[in-house]
């Protein structure tokens, strides 16, 4: 039987590039983006450490106003809410659409697993054109913790009604990509630009320079197809 394809939505599906003018424009530094959403996610793993929580939303603000604040630049919250009202309307990569049609013409299950809220995940979905490739939008708000603790895959695999080894994540991030690893997952990795595998920890037996090449070698492994 065919794991199910389970994918992360932001950096993965959905380009963030559409972010860069705001950054440039406030920051004066569109590469400042980056920083920005690693502080996002720094945030985040210190809540899953020291078992807090607060949604994604709320730890992207506060990453901003950090990221303005080291920066010594005053943002208004107008200025804010045009960077994070942005993260809604995101268009997704280029190779996204068609690789997703080719792994439902080929019979296989997909579905996305998100830090971000799910009414969030359903916006960016919704917007990119990509909702209706999948059977579920699968939020890590539901169990009030984030990826890569291994608690929100295996929510994954009991919402898709599936044992975690039943369950591959599509990732473009080497965190995520370890914690699917770490939770009895398999896993593929996405080599997005500027996106590299730990070489010491785990390592998927997918991976690919786009998402086509990923597809390609999941409908190898998956169903014997080349």
């Amino acid at each position: 039987m065919p794991r199910v394809i389970v994918f992360d939505l932001m950096g993965t599906l959905v380009d963030f590039g559409a972010l860069d003018p705001y950054f440039e424009r406030f920051f004066g530094d569109a590469a400042v983006r980056k920083e920005w959403f690693m502080q996002t996610l720094q945030l985040a793993m210190a809540a899953v450490l020291t078992n807090t929580y607060e949604d994604f939303g709320v730890q992207a603000d506060t990453g901003l106003e950090m990221t303005a604040r080291h920066y010594k630049v005053s943002m208004l919250g107008e200025e804010k809410n045009l960077i994070l009202n942005t993260l809604n309307k995101l268009r997704p990569y280029p190779d996204v659409a068609q690789s997703l049609q080719r792994l439902r013409d080929a019979g296989l299950r997909l579905a996305t697993l998100t830090n971000s809220k799910a009414q969030a995940a359903e916006a960016q979905l919704t917007y990119a054109g990509l909702r209706d490739h999948f059977e579920q939008v699968i939020s890590a708000d539901e169990i009030h913790c984030f990826k890569p603790a291994p608690e929100v895959y295996h929510l994954a695999a009991q919402r898709l009604s599936v044992e975690p080894a039943e369950v591959r994540l599509v990732a473009a991030h080497d965190w995520d990509v370890t914690g699917a690893l770490r939770a009895a997952c398999a896993a593929a990795f996405v080599a997005r630009p500027g996106q590299v595998m730990n070489p010491f920890g785990p390592q998927p037996d997918v991976r690919g320079a786009d998402l086509n090449e990923v597809v390609e070698k999941i409908l190898a492994v998956e169903l014997g197809q080349s």
